[in-house]
């Protein structure tokens, strides 16, 4: 049946809504490692992932026993229930081999984006607690370049290469285990398995505290959320992602394949769709960008997820790709949130982001916590067995994550129209979100304001076409210093050695004076109020002019 001539049923009688209350019902599985063993013997040698720039095909019994053997050595090393574990790797098997293995032992990964600075990774260990590393061994340069290591040698296990001074390597560590292995202590389901670093307001990223039950949730949840027709799964974001972790737990779910690009590419992404018959993926708007074809819809997808895109974009994508188009909301908190049932074709284009999963439920509030009238604006919140049991070693930011009755705040504006659809409008939180990656406009300011001769900083998001949004930074120099002084290579090389390349501003734009509020803080609103264009009268970075 095609969008346009779709009935505009209540969302209640649709077989994804069916199927979302039924699981609510079902038992889930007892843990992480019970749902790899169940589907090791349900799915035997099908392939669970097929990596295909290195031509590595992991069977789902391969999976079960590479698991459980990693397990095992890990055990052998002094990694037990609750030892907290970083991984900083590259796309490849050992992400998700490692991760699965911690999860049996009932240990605790701190996933690490691999394009972080020695700053950031200091960081991330430090906060996260890490007793252990594992760490692609062309990431030492990173490691090393910290001012001091949380994580002894000794308990840094290096993946691909010996390297003198560091004694665990990832392949033998692998080696030394057994495949019979039960760990000493079973995982139940309200065991942490992840702390899962977001950036939030309060500069530095949180770790939001993800136990088992979240991951079996998310991962059953996604797979009902099309209605398990999902066969063959595209991954093309790191492992360190929510999403990529996420889409490896839909995959063991269904009995599917998830095929994972080595990197991310605009211009192979179609190709790939083709080549390997996808039938789902996170589609990057940066795709639609390539230019047209009338082939395009010579292809297997089913449904695409489109989170975040404009919402004039969905029907074009449904007409030119020959699939579905659905938006949802999600976050690294929750999990999976809101969803647009498949059946859901007059909707497409609304601008909706759906009805509340199985398992979640979802409120429009006030400041205070009580829902407001339906059509009213508000703060979205999110509550349901498995959300996150909140930030790691943060106790004022949990206090105010939460209104009472468990309701998590997700920052975000919403409303909630009669017949029950959400609606997204926009943050609250002071953030830039650029090509799906969230940027933390405080860490931002306070790397600038170490830069000499930056008195004070202000970071906006600039709309962009390809990424959603660009970072823009307004400078202040201190007293007597102009921008001959402190110009924007130099901004621009401090923050390359201090931030991940997602986080470097693209524009800069130096200010004689900001305006302020009342209590004399940066007033942000009138800067964007200023201009039309935000681009104006800026450095561009990427072009290397003034705009």
């Amino acid at each position: 049946m095609s969008p346009d001539s779709a009935p505009a049923r209540p969302f209640q009688e649709y077989e994804s809504e069916k199927l979302m209350r039924r699981i609510e019902r079902e038992p889930l599985p007892a843990n992480v490692g019970a749902l790899l063993k169940n589907a090791a013997e349900k799915y035997g040698d099908h392939p669970a992932l097929y990596f295909f720039d290195d031509d590595v095909t992991v069977t789902y019994r391969a999976l079960e026993a590479r698991t459980r053997k990693l397990a095992s050595a890990f055990a052998k090393l002094g990694i037990k229930h609750g030892t907290h574990v970083g991984i900083m790797v590259y796309t490849s098997d050992v992400y998700p081999t490692t991760w699965l293995a911690l999860a049996r032992l009932g240990a605790v990964t701190v996933a690490i984006n691999y394009n972080y600075t020695p700053r950031e990774l200091n960081y991330m260990l430090s906060d996260g607690k890490a007793e252990y590393l594992v760490m692609n061994h062309e990431l030492l340069p990173t490691l090393e370049g910290m001012e001091n290591q949380p994580v002894p040698k000794d308990r840094v296990i290096m993946v691909g290469a010996d390297v003198p001074g560091y004694p665990l390597r990832w392949e033998t560590v692998m080696a030394s285990g057994t495949e019979d292995f039960t760990p000493a202590k079973e995982p139940v389901l309200d065991d942490l398995m992840n702390i899962q670093y977001t950036s939030g307001t309060t500069g530095m990223p949180k770790g939001a505290m993800q136990p088992q039950r979240y991951w079996l949730t998310f991962g059953r949840v996604g797979a009902a959320q099309f209605q398990d027709k999902l066969k063959r799964i595209l991954l093309a974001q790191p492992f360190y992602y929510v999403d990529g972790q996420w889409l490896c737990l839909v995959t063991i779910f269904q009995g599917a394949t998830l095929y994972v690009a080595r990197k991310q590419s605009a211009s192979r992404f179609l190709g790939w769709l083709k080549q390997f018959k996808i039938n789902y993926c996170n589609f990057p708007e940066v795709v639609s960008k390539q230019p047209e074809s009338p082939d395009d819809k010579d292809n297997d997808l089913i449904v695409m997820s489109a989170y975040s895109h404009r919402r004039e974009n969905y029907r074009w994508y449904e007409k030119r790709y020959g699939c579905l188009a659905r938006q949802g909301f999600s976050m690294t908190e929750v999990g999976c949130a809101i969803y647009v049932p498949m059946e859901a074709d007059h909707m497409t284009g609304s601008g909706t982001v759906g009805t509340p999963v199985a398992f979640r439920e979802a409120m429009v509030a006030d400041a205070e916590g009580n829902p407001v009238p339906r059509g009213e604006v508000g703060e979205l919140c999110i509550r349901g067995a498995g959300i996150l049991l909140g930030y790691f070693n943060k106790p004022e930011a949990n206090a105010k994550a939460f209104h009472p009755g468990g309701w998590f705040r997700t920052g975000d504006t919403a409303r909630h129209d009669p017949d029950g659809w959400f609606y997204y409008l926009g943050r609250i939180k002071d953030m830039v979100k650029r090509s799906g990656e969230n940027v933390s406009a405080v860490e931002v300011e306070g790397v600038l304001r170490g830069v000499d001769g930056i008195m004070e900083a202000a970071v906006l998001p600039v709309p962009d076409e390809l990424r959603g949004e660009e970072v823009k930074a307004y400078l202040l120099l201190s007293p007597g210093k102009t921008a001959k002084d402190v110009t924007p290579e130099d901004v621009v090389a401090h923050c390359e050695k201090n931030l991940a390349k997602f986080k470097i501003p693209r524009y800069l734009e130096y200010v004689t004076e900001f305006p302020r509020t009342p209590s004399l803080k940066i007033k942000k609103s009138a800067l964007i109020a200023a201009k039309p264009d935000l681009r104006v009268g800026s450095y561009d970075r990427a072009e290397k002019t003034w705009r």
